[in-house]
């Protein structure tokens, strides 16, 4: 009875412990809140990346410019006048085989340059194996997951139903910009 005892405690301040290296991000958005968990541990990099920009206040005003329903939403890289971030010099692609591209994770966005993602983010709507690491070949490379959602899903999933069109040379555009009033850390 005390082993078991002093095993939950150990496994209870453990948990604890490990949820407290992770950082918190706080994004208001013009639909609502989401909080995310952040995975120093499995993605340092790209959540230092992922801060850098947060802390300062660069995604502030920004908005979810890429929303297909059933696959992602993509924000991070342009304002609602479809006016592209000035972004840091892109980050190595931390994808790994053991981090998969589920439901309710943060991503890095890039192009097909296996090392370009810059400010751009995304949250899988679903399990996205095809974007999973599969190999060290640009092909199989895969995109880098560095967090989840751990609040807020629905709002996620709200932004992944607005009404999308065309602007400019640019798809899957909200009709009406999902802004992303403020990314903070929590405290």
């Amino acid at each position: 009875m005390i082993r078991s005892l002093f095993a939950a405690l150990i496994i209870s301040f453990g948990t604890s412990a490990i949820a407290k290296d992770d950082s918190i991000v706080v994004m208001e958005t013009s639909k609502g809140t989401i909080r995310i968990a952040l995975w120093a541990d499995k993605a340092p990099i790209s959540v230092e990346n992922f801060l850098r920009y947060t802390d300062n206040g660069l995604y502030d005003g920004l908005i979810f410019h890429r929303v297909i329903d059933g696959f992602m939403i993509q924000g991070g890289g342009f304002d609602s006048d479809m006016v592209q971030l000035t972004t840091f010099e892109p980050i190595k692609n931390e994808a790994k085989t053991d981090v998969p591209n589920n439901r309710g994770t943060l991503s890095m966005a890039r192009t097909n340059s296996v090392d370009s993602a810059t400010s751009q983010f995304f949250i899988n709507l679903v399990d996205n194996d095809f974007l999973n690491h599969t190999d060290d070949t640009p092909r199989g490379f895969g995109y880098a997951v560095f967090g989840e959602v751990v609040e807020g899903m629905e709002v996620v999933d709200e932004i992944a139903d607005v009404n999308t069109g065309r602007s400019g040379p640019y798809n899957d555009v909200p009709t009406e910009p999902i802004v992303i009033i403020s990314a903070r850390r929590e405290d």
